[in-house]
């Protein structure tokens, strides 16, 4: 059961006039509840030829490797909360650069950006939701000890596009985007 915010009325499920969906609506005061999707913001911090990685210290996924990212807050752009985050989860002041990723994870009712992002120096440290942080080159990626499809994705797609010149400097890159299915698992 889901109460009103403003009232504390219980709230019914309905199609309010001017919709299509339904929506939680509070039969007492008229306000409509809306539920959408949260951001995840992260980033794709680089150090030469190396990316930063952090081993989750939370759930889900415990233990498992992720870029660093995490919801988007109130008051900042896509963009600061990437560089919130990689400082926050990493300890690694990063230049962020262009968006690169967009996922739409809709099971979970979350949308993943990833930024392109350039570390000035190899300075970086676990945060509170860190077990540890390290600089992985390609070959190094611990990819069954990945945390999510997302991630995985991404990577997958910033080490090819690299490797055909497609993220060099002064060249035109079109956003990777796709939708993550229910089933994908890693």
């Amino acid at each position: 059961m889901k109460y009103c915010s403003n009232c504390a009325s219980i709230l019914t499920i309905k199609i309010p006039a001017d919709d299509s969906r339904e929506r939680h609506v509070c039969e007492a005061c008229g306000s409509i509840h809306y539920q959408n999707p949260r951001n995840v913001v992260g980033s794709i911090p680089v150090y030469g030829k190396q990316v930063l990685l952090c081993r989750r210290a939370i759930e889900p996924r415990h233990g498992f490797w992720t870029l660093p990212a995490g919801f988007m807050e109130l008051g900042e752009s896509t963009s600061h909360g990437a560089a919130r985050e990689t400082l926050e989860e990493a300890g690694a002041a990063v230049e962020i650069g262009p968006l690169y990723s967009l996922l739409n994870v809709p099971h979970a009712e979350q949308v993943h950006l990833f930024y392109l992002a350039t570390m000035a120096n190899p300075e970086f440290s676990a945060g509170e939701e860190s077990l540890e942080v390290a600089l992985f080159h390609e070959h190094e990626i611990p990819w069954e000890e990945l945390a999510f499809p997302t991630v995985k994705q991404t990577l997958e797609w910033f080490f090819a596009d690299r490797a055909a010149g497609n993220l060099d400097a002064g060249k035109e890159f079109h956003v990777r985007s796709r939708d993550v299915l229910p089933s994908e698992r890693i």
